[in-house]
């Protein structure tokens, strides 16, 4: 539980849940809606994965990450997003995402 809490205790790892609340994001995606480092995004990635939050998956030369199933720290983190203004804004970015995502090409 302290790697739960230690996870959403940084911004930028509580907005990296809230763009992933709706839809799955490649890395390069996610690190696009940062400015920082690669470096330091897979840090907070691996910190998120660790804690048991999202998940990666390598599908060729990309990894996509999507929160993880219910469980107790997806329900915390959940919560928190409820609660953490910071996240308002970005989850409806990530539902906008998941529903451009939905559309076919045309």
């Amino acid at each position: 539980m302290d790697k739960v809490f230690e996870a959403l205790a940084s911004t930028p790892r509580r907005k990296i849940l809230a763009y992933l609340a709706e839809t799955e994001l490649s890395a390069g995606e996610i690190a696009s809606r940062f400015d920082m480092t690669k470096p330091s995004l897979s840090k907070h990635l691996k910190i998120l994965e660790s804690a048991g939050l999202v998940t990666g998956e390598k599908r060729g030369q990309f990894v996509f990450y999507r929160l993880q199933g219910d469980n107790l720290a997806s329900t915390l983190a959940s919560f928190m997003q409820v609660v953490c203004p910071v996240s308002r804004g970005l989850k409806k970015e990530s539902k906008a995402l998941a529903a451009s995502k939905k559309k076919p090409a045309r």
